[in-house]
Protein backbone atom coordinates (compact mmCIF):
# COMPACT_ATOMS: atom_id res chain seq x y z
CA UNK A 1 0.00 0.00 0.00
CA UNK A 2 1.05 3.58 -0.59
CA UNK A 3 -0.03 6.77 1.16
CA UNK A 4 -1.62 9.75 -0.56
CA UNK A 5 -2.81 13.05 0.88
CA UNK A 6 -6.51 13.69 0.27
CA UNK A 7 -8.09 16.86 1.66
CA UNK A 8 -5.18 17.15 4.11
CA UNK A 9 -5.52 13.67 5.55
CA UNK A 10 -3.68 10.44 4.81
CA UNK A 11 -5.40 7.80 2.68
CA UNK A 12 -4.08 4.32 1.89
CA UNK A 13 -4.14 3.24 -1.75
CA UNK A 14 -3.00 0.29 -3.78
CA UNK A 15 -0.12 0.96 -6.20
CA UNK A 16 -1.42 1.54 -9.73
CA UNK A 17 -5.11 1.78 -8.88
CA UNK A 18 -7.20 4.67 -10.07
CA UNK A 19 -7.64 7.57 -7.68
CA UNK A 20 -11.46 7.33 -7.77
CA UNK A 21 -11.34 3.75 -6.46
CA UNK A 22 -9.05 4.74 -3.61
CA UNK A 23 -11.32 7.66 -2.73
CA UNK A 24 -14.43 5.46 -2.68
CA UNK A 25 -12.76 2.93 -0.41
CA UNK A 26 -11.82 5.74 1.95
CA UNK A 27 -15.44 6.90 2.09
CA UNK A 28 -14.81 10.09 0.11
CA UNK A 29 -17.66 10.59 -2.33
CA UNK A 30 -16.73 12.08 -5.68
CA UNK A 31 -19.59 12.25 -8.20
CA UNK A 32 -19.47 10.55 -11.58
CA UNK A 33 -21.95 9.92 -14.36
CA UNK A 34 -19.95 7.61 -16.63
CA UNK A 35 -17.84 5.40 -14.37
CA UNK A 36 -18.51 1.65 -14.40
CA UNK A 37 -16.81 -0.53 -11.82
CA UNK A 38 -14.33 -3.12 -13.17
CA UNK A 39 -14.28 -1.56 -16.66
CA UNK A 40 -11.51 0.65 -18.02
CA UNK A 41 -12.30 4.32 -17.38
CA UNK A 42 -13.73 6.36 -20.23
CA UNK A 43 -13.43 9.79 -18.60
CA UNK A 44 -16.43 10.91 -20.62
CA UNK A 45 -18.43 12.94 -18.11
CA UNK A 46 -15.60 14.78 -16.29
CA UNK A 47 -17.74 14.99 -13.15
CA UNK A 48 -15.05 13.32 -11.04
CA UNK A 49 -12.40 15.99 -11.63
CA UNK A 50 -10.16 16.89 -8.71
CA UNK A 51 -7.24 19.20 -8.09
CA UNK A 52 -3.86 17.48 -7.86
CA UNK A 53 -0.85 19.42 -6.64
CA UNK A 54 1.65 19.94 -9.44
CA UNK A 55 -0.71 18.79 -12.20
CA UNK A 56 -1.96 21.21 -14.86
CA UNK A 57 -5.70 21.83 -14.70
CA UNK A 58 -8.30 19.56 -13.15
CA UNK A 59 -7.75 15.81 -13.39
CA UNK A 60 -10.39 13.08 -13.89
CA UNK A 61 -9.96 10.87 -10.82
CA UNK A 62 -11.45 7.83 -12.59
CA UNK A 63 -8.50 7.74 -15.03
CA UNK A 64 -5.68 8.98 -12.80
CA UNK A 65 -3.38 6.34 -11.27
CA UNK A 66 -2.30 7.03 -7.70
CA UNK A 67 1.31 7.63 -6.82
CA UNK A 68 3.18 7.88 -3.54
CA UNK A 69 2.90 11.30 -1.93
CA UNK A 70 0.15 12.55 -4.27
CA UNK A 71 -1.74 15.55 -2.81
CA UNK A 72 -5.39 15.85 -3.82
CA UNK A 73 -8.24 18.25 -3.15
CA UNK A 74 -11.53 16.59 -4.10
CA UNK A 75 -13.96 19.41 -3.31
CA UNK A 76 -11.98 22.58 -3.88
CA UNK A 77 -13.94 25.60 -5.10
CA UNK A 78 -12.51 25.09 -8.57
CA UNK A 79 -13.53 21.40 -8.77
CA UNK A 80 -17.03 22.02 -7.44
CA UNK A 81 -17.52 24.95 -9.82
CA UNK A 82 -16.46 22.76 -12.77
CA UNK A 83 -18.90 20.03 -11.79
CA UNK A 84 -21.72 22.52 -11.41
CA UNK A 85 -20.98 23.97 -14.84
CA UNK A 86 -21.09 20.49 -16.39
CA UNK A 87 -24.52 19.86 -14.88
CA UNK A 88 -25.76 23.26 -16.06
CA UNK A 89 -24.59 22.55 -19.60
CA UNK A 90 -26.25 19.12 -19.58
CA UNK A 91 -29.51 20.64 -18.35
CA UNK A 92 -29.41 23.23 -21.14
CA UNK A 93 -30.09 20.40 -23.61
CA UNK A 94 -32.34 18.34 -21.34
CA UNK A 95 -36.16 18.23 -21.30
CA UNK A 96 -37.90 20.00 -18.42
CA UNK A 97 -40.37 17.19 -17.79
CA UNK A 98 -39.07 15.78 -14.52
CA UNK A 99 -42.59 15.64 -13.05
CA UNK A 100 -43.61 13.21 -15.80
CA UNK A 101 -40.38 11.22 -16.03
CA UNK A 102 -40.30 7.63 -14.78
CA UNK A 103 -36.97 8.37 -13.09
CA UNK A 104 -38.22 11.39 -11.13
CA UNK A 105 -36.68 11.07 -7.68
CA UNK A 106 -34.34 8.31 -8.88
CA UNK A 107 -32.31 10.24 -11.47
CA UNK A 108 -28.58 10.81 -11.05
CA UNK A 109 -28.66 14.01 -13.10
CA UNK A 110 -31.48 15.38 -10.96
CA UNK A 111 -29.70 14.34 -7.78
CA UNK A 112 -26.44 16.02 -8.79
CA UNK A 113 -28.27 19.21 -9.75
CA UNK A 114 -29.71 19.25 -6.25
CA UNK A 115 -26.40 18.43 -4.56
CA UNK A 116 -24.50 21.09 -6.48
CA UNK A 117 -27.12 23.76 -5.88
CA UNK A 118 -28.28 24.32 -9.47
CA UNK A 119 -31.28 26.64 -9.01
CA UNK A 120 -31.60 28.49 -12.30
CA UNK A 121 -30.92 28.03 -15.98
CA UNK A 122 -27.64 29.74 -16.87
CA UNK A 123 -27.36 28.40 -20.41
CA UNK A 124 -30.10 28.18 -23.01
CA UNK A 125 -30.36 27.58 -26.74
CA UNK A 126 -31.88 25.33 -29.34
CA UNK A 127 -32.23 21.76 -28.10
CA UNK A 128 -31.06 18.82 -30.17
CA UNK A 129 -34.05 17.34 -32.07
CA UNK A 130 -34.71 13.72 -31.10
CA UNK A 131 -37.10 10.93 -32.00
CA UNK A 132 -38.67 8.72 -29.33
CA UNK A 133 -38.11 5.02 -30.10
CA UNK A 134 -41.18 2.98 -29.11
CA UNK A 135 -40.54 0.13 -31.53
CA UNK A 136 -39.28 -2.43 -29.01
CA UNK A 137 -41.77 -4.62 -27.13
CA UNK A 138 -39.69 -4.21 -23.98
CA UNK A 139 -37.61 -1.00 -23.95
CA UNK A 140 -38.33 2.66 -24.68
CA UNK A 141 -35.49 4.94 -25.81
CA UNK A 142 -35.82 8.68 -25.30
CA UNK A 143 -32.68 10.25 -26.84
CA UNK A 144 -33.77 13.70 -25.67
CA UNK A 145 -32.83 12.66 -22.14
CA UNK A 146 -29.52 11.07 -23.10
CA UNK A 147 -26.42 12.79 -21.67
CA UNK A 148 -23.94 10.73 -23.73
CA UNK A 149 -22.29 9.12 -20.69
CA UNK A 150 -21.84 5.95 -22.75
CA UNK A 151 -22.74 3.52 -19.96
CA UNK A 152 -25.48 1.83 -21.98
CA UNK A 153 -23.08 1.33 -24.91
CA UNK A 154 -20.44 -0.19 -22.66
CA UNK A 155 -22.94 -2.45 -20.93
CA UNK A 156 -24.30 -3.70 -24.25
CA UNK A 157 -20.89 -4.22 -25.85
CA UNK A 158 -18.37 -5.00 -23.13
CA UNK A 159 -20.50 -6.85 -20.58
CA UNK A 160 -23.31 -8.34 -22.67
CA UNK A 161 -21.45 -8.77 -25.96
CA UNK A 162 -24.48 -7.76 -28.04
CA UNK A 163 -23.44 -4.33 -29.39
CA UNK A 164 -26.95 -3.33 -30.41
CA UNK A 165 -26.22 0.38 -29.79
CA UNK A 166 -23.24 2.67 -30.21
CA UNK A 167 -22.23 6.30 -30.65
CA UNK A 168 -23.24 7.59 -34.07
CA UNK A 169 -22.74 10.99 -35.67
CA UNK A 170 -19.86 13.37 -35.04
CA UNK A 171 -19.17 16.46 -32.96
CA UNK A 172 -22.27 18.23 -31.63
CA UNK A 173 -24.42 15.78 -33.60
CA UNK A 174 -23.14 12.77 -31.71
CA UNK A 175 -25.89 10.56 -30.31
CA UNK A 176 -26.46 6.98 -29.28
CA UNK A 177 -28.45 4.74 -31.56
CA UNK A 178 -28.67 1.50 -33.47
CA UNK A 179 -27.11 0.74 -36.84
CA UNK A 180 -28.49 3.21 -39.40
CA UNK A 181 -30.38 4.83 -36.49
CA UNK A 182 -33.36 2.50 -36.94
CA UNK A 183 -35.65 1.17 -34.18
CA UNK A 184 -34.55 -1.33 -31.53
CA UNK A 185 -37.06 -3.82 -32.93
CA UNK A 186 -34.94 -4.39 -36.04
CA UNK A 187 -31.60 -4.35 -34.24
CA UNK A 188 -29.68 -7.13 -32.50
CA UNK A 189 -31.06 -5.98 -29.11
CA UNK A 190 -32.10 -8.92 -26.90
CA UNK A 191 -34.24 -6.68 -24.63
CA UNK A 192 -32.33 -7.67 -21.47
CA UNK A 193 -32.73 -4.17 -20.01
CA UNK A 194 -29.22 -4.03 -18.57
CA UNK A 195 -28.82 -0.69 -20.35
CA UNK A 196 -31.73 0.62 -18.26
CA UNK A 197 -30.06 -0.39 -15.00
CA UNK A 198 -26.94 1.72 -15.74
CA UNK A 199 -28.61 4.71 -17.41
CA UNK A 200 -28.34 7.71 -15.05
CA UNK A 201 -31.44 9.43 -16.49
CA UNK A 202 -34.77 8.51 -18.06
CA UNK A 203 -33.29 8.02 -21.53
CA UNK A 204 -34.00 4.30 -21.23
CA UNK A 205 -36.98 2.69 -19.55
CA UNK A 206 -39.19 -0.38 -19.82
CA UNK A 207 -42.38 -0.47 -21.88
CA UNK A 208 -44.93 -0.08 -19.11
CA UNK A 209 -47.86 -2.48 -18.77
CA UNK A 210 -49.24 -0.77 -15.66
CA UNK A 211 -52.24 0.75 -17.46
CA UNK A 212 -53.15 -2.60 -19.06
CA UNK A 213 -53.07 -4.27 -15.65
CA UNK A 214 -55.04 -1.51 -13.92
CA UNK A 215 -57.69 -1.63 -16.65
CA UNK A 216 -57.99 -5.40 -16.26
CA UNK A 217 -58.30 -5.12 -12.46
CA UNK A 218 -61.14 -2.63 -12.87
CA UNK A 219 -63.00 -4.77 -15.43
CA UNK A 220 -65.68 -6.88 -13.63
CA UNK A 221 -65.71 -9.37 -16.51
CA UNK A 222 -62.01 -10.17 -16.09
CA UNK A 223 -60.60 -12.81 -13.75
CA UNK A 224 -57.14 -11.40 -13.07
CA UNK A 225 -54.39 -13.75 -11.95
CA UNK A 226 -50.86 -12.74 -10.96
CA UNK A 227 -47.66 -14.77 -10.62
CA UNK A 228 -44.34 -13.59 -9.19
CA UNK A 229 -40.89 -14.89 -10.14
CA UNK A 230 -38.53 -16.45 -7.55
CA UNK A 231 -36.23 -13.42 -7.32
CA UNK A 232 -38.96 -10.80 -6.83
CA UNK A 233 -39.52 -11.43 -3.14
CA UNK A 234 -35.83 -10.81 -2.32
CA UNK A 235 -35.60 -7.57 -4.33
CA UNK A 236 -38.95 -5.76 -4.06
CA UNK A 237 -38.34 -4.65 -0.47
CA UNK A 238 -35.45 -2.42 -1.53
CA UNK A 239 -37.94 -0.09 -3.24
CA UNK A 240 -39.51 0.49 0.20
CA UNK A 241 -36.33 1.03 2.18
CA UNK A 242 -36.06 -2.60 3.35
CA UNK A 243 -32.57 -4.12 3.53
CA UNK A 244 -31.28 -5.79 0.38
CA UNK A 245 -31.93 -9.53 0.35
CA UNK A 246 -34.88 -9.46 2.74
CA UNK A 247 -37.54 -11.98 1.69
CA UNK A 248 -40.87 -10.12 1.53
CA UNK A 249 -42.89 -12.93 -0.11
CA UNK A 250 -45.63 -12.86 2.54
CA UNK A 251 -46.30 -9.12 2.60
CA UNK A 252 -45.94 -8.95 -1.19
CA UNK A 253 -48.76 -11.50 -1.46
CA UNK A 254 -50.89 -9.33 0.81
CA UNK A 255 -50.12 -6.27 -1.31
CA UNK A 256 -51.08 -8.10 -4.51
CA UNK A 257 -54.42 -9.08 -2.97
CA UNK A 258 -54.99 -5.48 -1.88
CA UNK A 259 -54.36 -4.40 -5.45
CA UNK A 260 -57.31 -6.54 -6.47
CA UNK A 261 -55.85 -9.67 -8.04
CA UNK A 262 -58.26 -12.63 -7.87
CA UNK A 263 -55.49 -15.19 -7.42
CA UNK A 264 -51.84 -14.88 -6.39
CA UNK A 265 -49.59 -17.68 -7.62
CA UNK A 266 -45.88 -18.36 -7.19
CA UNK A 267 -43.79 -18.85 -10.34
CA UNK A 268 -41.60 -21.06 -8.16
CA UNK A 269 -44.30 -23.68 -8.73
CA UNK A 270 -43.80 -23.58 -12.49
CA UNK A 271 -40.04 -23.44 -11.96
CA UNK A 272 -40.45 -26.88 -10.40
CA UNK A 273 -42.65 -27.85 -13.34
CA UNK A 274 -39.95 -26.62 -15.72
CA UNK A 275 -37.39 -28.78 -13.94
CA UNK A 276 -39.59 -31.86 -14.32
CA UNK A 277 -39.76 -31.28 -18.07
CA UNK A 278 -36.20 -30.02 -18.54
CA UNK A 279 -34.53 -32.72 -16.43
CA UNK A 280 -36.61 -35.36 -18.22
CA UNK A 281 -35.53 -33.91 -21.56
CA UNK A 282 -31.89 -34.01 -20.47
CA UNK A 283 -32.18 -37.62 -19.33
CA UNK A 284 -33.91 -38.53 -22.60
CA UNK A 285 -31.10 -36.94 -24.62
CA UNK A 286 -28.44 -38.72 -22.56
CA UNK A 287 -30.13 -42.11 -22.94
CA UNK A 288 -31.01 -41.80 -26.62
CA UNK A 289 -27.94 -40.04 -27.97
CA UNK A 290 -29.70 -36.73 -28.47
CA UNK A 291 -28.00 -33.40 -29.08
CA UNK A 292 -25.66 -32.55 -26.20
CA UNK A 293 -24.91 -30.43 -24.36
CA UNK A 294 -28.47 -29.33 -23.74
CA UNK A 295 -28.94 -25.66 -22.91
CA UNK A 296 -31.59 -24.10 -20.70
CA UNK A 297 -34.31 -21.95 -22.31
CA UNK A 298 -35.68 -20.05 -19.29
CA UNK A 299 -34.12 -16.68 -20.16
CA UNK A 300 -35.81 -15.00 -23.16
CA UNK A 301 -32.96 -12.56 -23.80
CA UNK A 302 -30.60 -15.52 -24.08
CA UNK A 303 -33.01 -17.32 -26.42
CA UNK A 304 -33.13 -14.31 -28.75
CA UNK A 305 -29.34 -14.09 -28.53
CA UNK A 306 -28.78 -17.65 -29.75
CA UNK A 307 -31.47 -17.27 -32.41
CA UNK A 308 -29.64 -14.16 -33.68
CA UNK A 309 -25.94 -14.90 -33.28
CA UNK A 310 -25.64 -18.70 -33.06
CA UNK A 311 -28.58 -20.16 -35.03
CA UNK A 312 -26.47 -23.19 -35.96
CA UNK A 313 -26.53 -24.24 -32.28
CA UNK A 314 -30.31 -24.02 -31.78
CA UNK A 315 -30.53 -27.82 -31.65
CA UNK A 316 -28.81 -27.66 -28.26
CA UNK A 317 -31.57 -25.46 -26.79
CA UNK A 318 -34.17 -27.13 -24.58
CA UNK A 319 -37.66 -27.03 -26.07
CA UNK A 320 -39.16 -26.18 -22.66
CA UNK A 321 -41.01 -22.93 -22.25
CA UNK A 322 -39.89 -20.70 -19.40
CA UNK A 323 -41.62 -20.95 -15.99
CA UNK A 324 -43.54 -17.74 -16.78
CA UNK A 325 -45.00 -19.22 -19.96
CA UNK A 326 -45.64 -22.67 -18.46
CA UNK A 327 -47.69 -21.23 -15.63
CA UNK A 328 -49.65 -19.05 -18.03
CA UNK A 329 -50.41 -22.12 -20.16
CA UNK A 330 -51.70 -24.25 -17.28
CA UNK A 331 -53.69 -21.35 -15.81
CA UNK A 332 -55.59 -20.95 -19.06
CA UNK A 333 -56.21 -24.70 -19.42
CA UNK A 334 -56.10 -26.79 -16.24
CA UNK A 335 -56.99 -23.98 -13.84
CA UNK A 336 -59.74 -22.59 -16.10
CA UNK A 337 -61.25 -26.08 -16.46
CA UNK A 338 -60.97 -26.81 -12.73
CA UNK A 339 -62.57 -23.48 -11.72
CA UNK A 340 -65.14 -23.43 -14.52
CA UNK A 341 -63.88 -20.10 -15.91
CA UNK A 342 -63.87 -19.18 -19.58
CA UNK A 343 -60.16 -18.94 -20.53
CA UNK A 344 -60.98 -15.87 -22.63
CA UNK A 345 -61.90 -14.03 -19.43
CA UNK A 346 -58.70 -14.89 -17.59
CA UNK A 347 -56.06 -12.16 -17.61
CA UNK A 348 -52.64 -13.43 -16.52
CA UNK A 349 -50.09 -10.96 -15.15
CA UNK A 350 -46.46 -11.81 -14.43
CA UNK A 351 -44.17 -9.95 -12.02
CA UNK A 352 -40.71 -10.49 -13.45
CA UNK A 353 -37.16 -9.26 -12.84
CA UNK A 354 -36.62 -9.06 -16.58
CA UNK A 355 -37.68 -6.65 -19.32
CA UNK A 356 -37.16 -9.39 -21.93
CA UNK A 357 -40.13 -11.22 -20.39
CA UNK A 358 -42.32 -8.54 -22.01
CA UNK A 359 -40.89 -9.59 -25.37
CA UNK A 360 -41.30 -13.29 -24.55
CA UNK A 361 -44.97 -12.84 -23.67
CA UNK A 362 -45.56 -11.36 -27.15
CA UNK A 363 -43.84 -14.16 -29.08
CA UNK A 364 -46.36 -15.87 -31.40
CA UNK A 365 -45.12 -19.29 -30.23
CA UNK A 366 -46.23 -18.58 -26.67
CA UNK A 367 -49.93 -19.32 -26.72
CA UNK A 368 -52.76 -21.66 -27.63
CA UNK A 369 -55.65 -21.19 -30.06
CA UNK A 370 -54.84 -17.53 -30.62
CA UNK A 371 -54.66 -16.78 -26.86
CA UNK A 372 -51.37 -15.65 -25.38
CA UNK A 373 -50.15 -17.58 -22.33
CA UNK A 374 -49.36 -14.25 -20.61
CA UNK A 375 -51.33 -11.04 -21.05
CA UNK A 376 -49.10 -8.49 -19.27
CA UNK A 377 -45.69 -8.40 -17.62
CA UNK A 378 -44.67 -6.03 -14.84
CA UNK A 379 -41.09 -5.52 -13.73
CA UNK A 380 -40.17 -5.30 -10.06
CA UNK A 381 -39.99 -1.52 -10.50
CA UNK A 382 -43.49 -1.36 -12.01
CA UNK A 383 -44.95 -3.44 -9.18
CA UNK A 384 -43.40 -1.05 -6.63
CA UNK A 385 -45.03 1.88 -8.46
CA UNK A 386 -48.43 0.18 -8.42
CA UNK A 387 -48.15 -0.59 -4.71
CA UNK A 388 -47.34 3.06 -3.98
CA UNK A 389 -50.19 4.25 -6.21
CA UNK A 390 -52.60 2.37 -3.94
CA UNK A 391 -51.10 3.90 -0.79
CA UNK A 392 -49.59 0.63 0.44
CA UNK A 393 -46.29 0.15 2.26
CA UNK A 394 -44.76 -3.32 2.55
CA UNK A 395 -43.36 -2.41 5.97
CA UNK A 396 -46.86 -2.13 7.47
CA UNK A 397 -48.60 -5.17 5.96
CA UNK A 398 -49.26 -8.56 7.54
CA UNK A 399 -47.88 -11.54 5.54
CA UNK A 400 -50.11 -14.01 3.70
CA UNK A 401 -49.58 -17.14 1.60
CA UNK A 402 -50.05 -17.73 -2.12
CA UNK A 403 -53.13 -19.45 -3.52
CA UNK A 404 -53.51 -23.06 -4.53
CA UNK A 405 -53.08 -24.97 -6.78
CA UNK A 406 -50.03 -23.02 -7.96
CA UNK A 407 -48.77 -21.58 -4.69
CA UNK A 408 -46.55 -24.48 -3.59
CA UNK A 409 -42.89 -24.44 -4.53
CA UNK A 410 -39.71 -26.17 -3.44
CA UNK A 411 -36.42 -24.47 -2.69
CA UNK A 412 -35.15 -25.85 -6.00
CA UNK A 413 -37.70 -23.65 -7.76
CA UNK A 414 -36.69 -20.66 -5.63
CA UNK A 415 -33.05 -21.08 -6.68
CA UNK A 416 -34.00 -20.05 -10.22
CA UNK A 417 -33.46 -16.45 -9.12
CA UNK A 418 -29.67 -16.88 -8.84
CA UNK A 419 -27.15 -17.75 -11.50
CA UNK A 420 -26.54 -21.51 -11.36
CA UNK A 421 -29.91 -22.10 -9.69
CA UNK A 422 -31.60 -23.69 -12.71
CA UNK A 423 -28.59 -25.95 -13.16
CA UNK A 424 -28.57 -26.97 -9.50
CA UNK A 425 -32.30 -27.70 -9.45
CA UNK A 426 -32.15 -29.66 -12.71
CA UNK A 427 -29.15 -31.72 -11.60
CA UNK A 428 -30.96 -32.75 -8.41
CA UNK A 429 -33.93 -34.09 -10.35
CA UNK A 430 -31.91 -35.51 -13.27
CA UNK A 431 -29.81 -37.50 -10.77
CA UNK A 432 -33.02 -38.89 -9.25
CA UNK A 433 -34.47 -39.78 -12.67
CA UNK A 434 -31.27 -41.51 -13.76
CA UNK A 435 -30.52 -43.43 -10.55
CA UNK A 436 -33.79 -43.62 -8.63
CA UNK A 437 -32.22 -42.00 -5.56
CA UNK A 438 -31.37 -38.55 -4.28
CA UNK A 439 -27.95 -36.95 -4.57
CA UNK A 440 -25.87 -37.38 -1.45
CA UNK A 441 -25.34 -33.63 -1.18
CA UNK A 442 -28.00 -31.59 -2.89
CA UNK A 443 -25.77 -28.53 -3.06
CA UNK A 444 -23.66 -28.03 -6.17
CA UNK A 445 -21.27 -25.45 -4.76
CA UNK A 446 -19.26 -25.13 -7.96
CA UNK A 447 -22.16 -23.46 -9.79
CA UNK A 448 -22.98 -21.02 -6.98
CA UNK A 449 -21.71 -17.47 -6.57
CA UNK A 450 -21.41 -14.36 -8.71
CA UNK A 451 -18.72 -15.49 -11.16
CA UNK A 452 -19.76 -15.09 -14.78
CA UNK A 453 -18.55 -18.55 -15.85
CA UNK A 454 -18.67 -21.66 -13.68
CA UNK A 455 -18.12 -25.34 -14.45
CA UNK A 456 -18.40 -28.63 -12.56
CA UNK A 457 -18.04 -32.36 -13.07
CA UNK A 458 -20.68 -34.46 -11.31
CA UNK A 459 -20.49 -38.21 -10.79
CA UNK A 460 -23.78 -39.99 -11.52
CA UNK A 461 -23.41 -43.75 -10.96
CA UNK A 462 -19.95 -43.76 -12.51
CA UNK A 463 -20.84 -41.42 -15.38
CA UNK A 464 -19.10 -38.06 -15.28
CA UNK A 465 -21.59 -35.34 -16.18
CA UNK A 466 -20.09 -32.05 -17.27
CA UNK A 467 -22.09 -28.91 -16.52
CA UNK A 468 -21.40 -25.22 -17.12
CA UNK A 469 -23.11 -21.97 -16.16
CA UNK A 470 -22.84 -18.58 -17.84
CA UNK A 471 -24.33 -15.41 -16.37
CA UNK A 472 -24.18 -12.59 -18.91
CA UNK A 473 -24.08 -12.98 -22.65
CA UNK A 474 -20.37 -12.24 -23.04
CA UNK A 475 -19.74 -15.41 -21.04
CA UNK A 476 -22.28 -17.25 -23.17
CA UNK A 477 -20.24 -16.35 -26.23
CA UNK A 478 -17.20 -18.04 -24.70
CA UNK A 479 -19.07 -21.32 -24.21
CA UNK A 480 -20.78 -21.20 -27.59
CA UNK A 481 -17.52 -20.52 -29.39
CA UNK A 482 -16.00 -23.51 -27.59
CA UNK A 483 -18.87 -25.70 -28.79
CA UNK A 484 -18.38 -24.47 -32.34
CA UNK A 485 -14.70 -25.35 -32.00
CA UNK A 486 -15.59 -28.93 -31.06
CA UNK A 487 -15.70 -29.05 -27.25
CA UNK A 488 -17.56 -32.21 -26.24
CA UNK A 489 -17.13 -32.77 -22.47
CA UNK A 490 -20.32 -30.95 -21.41
CA UNK A 491 -23.82 -32.39 -21.00
CA UNK A 492 -25.80 -29.45 -19.66
CA UNK A 493 -25.35 -25.67 -19.87
CA UNK A 494 -27.32 -22.99 -18.05
CA UNK A 495 -27.22 -19.52 -19.54
CA UNK A 496 -28.82 -16.47 -17.98
CA UNK A 497 -28.92 -13.22 -19.92
CA UNK A 498 -28.09 -10.97 -16.98
CA UNK A 499 -24.88 -10.94 -14.91
CA UNK A 500 -25.51 -12.78 -11.61
CA UNK A 501 -28.82 -14.08 -13.00
CA UNK A 502 -32.34 -12.85 -12.30
CA UNK A 503 -31.40 -11.16 -9.01
CA UNK A 504 -29.69 -8.51 -11.15
CA UNK A 505 -32.21 -8.53 -14.00
CA UNK A 506 -33.03 -5.53 -16.15
CA UNK A 507 -36.34 -4.99 -14.34
CA UNK A 508 -34.93 -4.91 -10.82
CA UNK A 509 -34.48 -1.79 -8.62
CA UNK A 510 -32.10 0.72 -10.21
CA UNK A 511 -28.54 1.32 -9.03
CA UNK A 512 -28.10 -1.82 -6.91
CA UNK A 513 -24.43 -2.41 -6.17
CA UNK A 514 -22.72 -5.78 -6.11
CA UNK A 515 -23.19 -6.05 -2.33
CA UNK A 516 -26.97 -5.76 -2.77
CA UNK A 517 -26.91 -8.37 -5.53
CA UNK A 518 -24.84 -10.68 -3.34
CA UNK A 519 -27.31 -10.21 -0.46
CA UNK A 520 -30.21 -11.14 -2.74
CA UNK A 521 -28.40 -14.28 -3.85
CA UNK A 522 -27.44 -15.29 -0.33
CA UNK A 523 -31.06 -15.04 0.79
CA UNK A 524 -32.06 -17.53 -1.91
CA UNK A 525 -29.34 -19.90 -0.71
CA UNK A 526 -30.53 -19.43 2.89
CA UNK A 527 -34.07 -20.39 1.85
CA UNK A 528 -32.66 -23.54 0.27
CA UNK A 529 -30.76 -24.35 3.45
CA UNK A 530 -33.67 -23.90 5.84
CA UNK A 531 -36.78 -25.26 4.11
CA UNK A 532 -37.66 -28.95 4.02
CA UNK A 533 -38.63 -29.71 0.39
CA UNK A 534 -35.61 -29.09 -1.80
CA UNK A 535 -36.19 -31.05 -5.01
CA UNK A 536 -38.70 -30.28 -7.75
CA UNK A 537 -39.82 -33.91 -8.08
CA UNK A 538 -41.02 -33.73 -4.45
CA UNK A 539 -43.43 -30.87 -5.13
CA UNK A 540 -46.78 -32.52 -4.34
CA UNK A 541 -48.77 -29.90 -6.24
CA UNK A 542 -46.72 -30.57 -9.38
CA UNK A 543 -47.31 -34.29 -8.93
CA UNK A 544 -51.06 -33.68 -8.70
CA UNK A 545 -50.95 -31.61 -11.87
CA UNK A 546 -49.40 -34.53 -13.75
CA UNK A 547 -51.83 -37.04 -12.23
CA UNK A 548 -54.94 -34.98 -12.90
CA UNK A 549 -54.10 -33.26 -16.17
CA UNK A 550 -50.69 -33.51 -17.85
CA UNK A 551 -50.04 -37.24 -17.62
CA UNK A 552 -46.24 -37.46 -17.49
CA UNK A 553 -43.20 -35.33 -18.29
CA UNK A 554 -42.56 -35.18 -22.05
CA UNK A 555 -46.00 -36.75 -22.58
CA UNK A 556 -48.33 -35.65 -25.38
CA UNK A 557 -50.27 -33.06 -23.37
CA UNK A 558 -47.26 -31.65 -21.54
CA UNK A 559 -45.34 -31.41 -24.80
CA UNK A 560 -48.23 -29.56 -26.42
CA UNK A 561 -48.65 -27.06 -23.56
CA UNK A 562 -45.21 -26.72 -22.00
CA UNK A 563 -42.82 -26.97 -24.93
CA UNK A 564 -42.23 -24.78 -27.95
CA UNK A 565 -39.82 -24.27 -30.83
CA UNK A 566 -37.29 -21.66 -31.81
CA UNK A 567 -35.93 -20.60 -35.20
CA UNK A 568 -33.03 -18.60 -36.64
CA UNK A 569 -33.67 -14.88 -36.40
CA UNK A 570 -32.53 -12.44 -39.04
CA UNK A 571 -31.20 -9.09 -37.93
CA UNK A 572 -32.54 -6.62 -40.44
CA UNK A 573 -29.79 -4.09 -39.85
Amino acid sequence: MITIDVNNRCVQAEPGEMLLDALKRAGIKVPTLCHMKDLLPSGACRMCVVEVEGAPGLQPSCALPVREGMKVQTHSARAVRARKTIIELLLANHPDDCLYCVRNGDCELQSLAETLGVRRRRYSGEKTPCRLDLSSPAIVRDPAKCILCGKCVRMCEEIQGVSAIDFIGRGSRTRIGTAFDEGLNVSSCVYCGQCITVCPTGALREQSHIKDVMDALEDPDRFVVVQHAPSISVTLGEAFGIAAGTDVAGVMTTALRRLGFDRVFDTGFSADLTIMEEASELVHRVRTGGVLPMMTSCSPGWVKFIETFYPDLLGHLSTCKSPQQMLGAVIKTYFAEREGIDPAKIFVVSIMPCTAKKFEARRPEMGQHGRADIDAVLTTRELARMIRMRGLDLRTLEPDTADTPFGERTTAGKLFGATGGVMEAAVRTAHFLLTGREMGNLKVEAVRGIKGLKEAKIDVDGMTVGVAVAAGLAGARVLLDQLRAGRSDLHFIEIMTCPQGCVSGGGQPIAADIDAVRARMQRLYAIDDTEAVRTSHDNQAVRRLYEEFLGEPLGEKSHHLLHTHYAPREVLI
